[in-house]
Formats: C-alpha cells, structure tokens, sequence
C-alpha cells in the first residue's frame, strides 16, 4: 500500500504531533507499504528553520525508509498569533500546490490535526488523486482554541473553523481520534460513528525504555541528591505550569526538592520570570532537547508531571507523554481529569491530583519522596502497561486495519 500522510511537523521538530507520523509511519515501512510524509520545513517551536535545511524551495530526504517531502513554509515562532496563523495557512497552500508535484499517486491520503487547515489539503488532495481521505483528529479545534482564551467564543474566526470542521468530518471517508472521547464529541456533529476509530498514541519502546536513575544529566543539571519532579513539553496556554511554581513555592524550605522544565512555548519566558521574581531556586528550565535524549532525562526524574488546566474539554484529552514516561519506567503525578485519569488508575502507574491544585501537588510530592519502594512500583507498573497495550507497533498494525483502501474516493 502506498500512503500519503500530510502533517506539518515532523522530526527533527520535537513534539506529539511529529513523533505519531514519524513512528507509525517507520512501522508501515518495515511492514513493506510504501510511505510518503508530506510536511514544511522544520521551524517549531522556535521559527528558526536549521541551516542545513535553508537555501532550498523544496527537499526530498529519506529517513528511515519512509519519503519525506519538504513543502514551503512561513517560518514563524509559537507566540504571536498572527503569525502563528500566517504559518499555518502557509503550510496548506504549500502542500496543497506542491503535493500534486512531489507525490507519487497513493491508496490513501491521510491529513493530521492540529492545525485543520491540514485537514483541507489533505482532502483536496485526496480528490484530486480519487483516493480515499483519512481525517486524523488529535485535538478538537476550534473548541480547545476558545478553551484556553487564544480566541473568543462566537468571533468570526472561531465560527469559520467550526465551519471548517463540520466539512472535513463530513467528507472524510474515515475519521481516525486519539482518545475515546473524541468519539462521543465528533459523533454529536451528526457523524455515523461507523467511520469513526481510534487508535491512541503510543511509545517507541526501544527508545523509551528504563535506564539507571543516577547518571550524567542529575550532574548536568544540578541535581544531585535531589528529589527530582520533571516536566517535559509545550509551555504553554492549555498546560497549567504556573501550578508546578506554586507547588514549589509551597516546598521552598524543603532543600530535597528540585523541579526541571525541559521544552518551550508561548508561556515559558513569563513562567522563567516568575521563577526570577520570587526566587525559587528549586526550578531549572531546560531549552529543548534532542528526541533521543529525553529518555535520559525521564531517567533522572523521580516522578514526572503531566498537566492541563482544569477545562471540561481537557477531560477528553490524553497527553501523549504519559505513555513515554511509563516506557521509561517512571511514574507520574497527573494533574488532568477525565480519560487520562481513568487510564492512569487502570495502569496504576502513579497517582493524581486535581488540576491546578498546587497544595495536592506538593503533598503528593512529600508522601512519594518518602516511599522509594512505592516509586518503584508505580513505575514498573507503567512499564508493563505500555508494553502490553501501546507499543507503537502494534498500534501501527491496528492503524492499518482501519484504512479505508482499495477504492476511489466517494
């Protein structure tokens, strides 16, 4: 089968979006389908395109045996709205001109959410090679848009994405989620649940895999000797991370703890100045890093933290990263409701907490820094959860098993 799978991120860019399409898309290949990733050239978060992927209008590359094909794109960091949404309607136009260009006539386009727009060249590009379209929902624009006061609810914006949304749902020959409910909130659009399947995010679990808890990075990093709690991802709108400043706040005359915040995001300088402000001396930023090495930093981490902001739609959500930081073999302390929650309790791989109650955090983190052989516990729970259910593999198999192939598209 030859796949075409449109996303606007992809390795080297860091983040959820870019490991799904680059680990399942590895997976088809080695099961011999022929894979074509349509994306930009990498700029997230930062909006600085690397050098060696400069000079060019467009690019193809082999990695790993899949085709990535390099459309145009406005470059632009992840702050500023506007040119925020310059950059993703860059990329639409992008990969809707040069597609037709690049790639090769396949069985199946798949189109990747966030952002929707992706979701209109993926649909026309689909038409324009009759063949059938794959609508990948991860997030539910625009209603997280509103949720987290990046747009205000009824705005002419907000009413076209709704537009928007509605169409790509209606015209999707199968709608693939992330979580299961997504189900009950796309269904509710008056889409048959029968071309509605989900298939979760997963870990690479060679990659992400238990390493020795005392190595270089607790040196690197200052945090020798510490009780080390980790946050790893976007700083950003949805996440909540003024509650791990409070938790630290409330832990300041406790010298065993240490809080590391690897990643970026719009949030992160108000958040590093906050820090500056009231002295905590207990948080450690850390810019982005490299994929391979985040293992290494999970292995350092006593409990790592997963957040949202106490929204009713985050309810709906799962963070991607649980599943690496179980693979790893470390615990987690969840500050999210909902699915998430109801994951992490079947798994017993940690324990949670309501979101953006910085006291619960901060007593979570005292009674765990006490009990190592309970931290160990919860860890290899989350360990042996991800292998029997979410190695990237086999949901890569199931992937497949719900493509919509064979056909023209309707």
């Amino acid at each position: 089968m030859r796949i075409l799978y449109l996303s606007q991120y992809f390795p080297p860019e860091m983040g959820a979006p870019a490991a799904r399409v680059y680990e399942l898309s590895r997976e088809w290949v080695k099961l011999g389908h022929e894979v074509q990733v349509l994306t930009g050239f990498p700029n997230h978060p930062t909006g600085v395109v690397p050098a060696e992927y400069r000079g060019e209008l467009w690019r193809r590359e082999r990695i790993e045996g899949i085709e990535v094909l390099r459309a145009p794109i406005y470059a632009a960091p992840n702050r500023n709205i506007a040119r925020r949404s310059a950059n993703y309607v860059s990329y639409a136009l992008s990969a809707s001109l040069t597609g037709p260009l690049l790639a090769r006539r396949p069985d199946v386009v798949i189109a990747t959410s966030p952002q929707f727009l992706t979701g209109v060249a993926g649909l026309w590009l689909s038409r324009l090679f009759r063949r059938p379209f794959v609508f990948e929902v991860r997030d539910l624009w625009p209603r997280s848009i509103v949720a987290v006061g990046a747009l205000p609810e009824g705005s002419l914006a907000v009413r076209g994405l709704e537009i928007m949304e509605r169409a790509l749902y209606r015209a999707a020959d199968r709608i693939v989620t992330v979580t299961d409910s997504f189900v009950d909130e796309i269904a509710a659009h008056g889409i048959d649940r029968g071309k509605i399947a989900v298939v979760k995010n997963g870990v690479d679990l060679e990659l992400f895999r238990p390493l020795p808890r005392d190595g270089a990075v607790r040196q690197e990093f200052g945090l020798a000797g510490k009780f080390v709690a980790t946050y790893i991802g976007t700083h950003g709108m949805a996440h909540g991370l003024g509650t791990i400043l409070d938790a630290a706040k409330l832990l300041r005359d406790d010298p065993r703890f240490a809080f590391l915040l690897v990643g970026e995001g719009a949030e992160k300088q108000a958040l590093k100045a906050r820090v500056e402000r009231e002295g905590l001396a207990s948080v450690r930023f850390v810019d982005q890093q490299p994929r391979a090495r985040i293992s290494e930093i999970v292995a350092a981490s006593d409990v790592c933290l997963v957040l949202l902001r106490g929204v009713e739609l985050f309810k709906t959500v799962i963070p991607s990263k649980i599943f690496e930081f179980w693979g790893c073999g470390r615990p987690i302390l969840m500050g999210v409701e909902g699915e998430a929650r109801r994951l992490l309790e079947e798994a017993g791989g940690g324990a949670s907490f309501a979101p953006e109650d910085a006291p619960a955090l901060a007593r979570n983190l005292r009674e765990l820094s006490e009990q190592p052989a309970r931290l160990e516990e919860l860890g290899h729970a989350g360990r042996r959860f991800v292998e029997e259910r979410f190695s990237r593999s086999a949901l890569a198999k199931r992937y497949l098993n719900v493509l919509p192939t064979g056909g023209e598209a309707r």
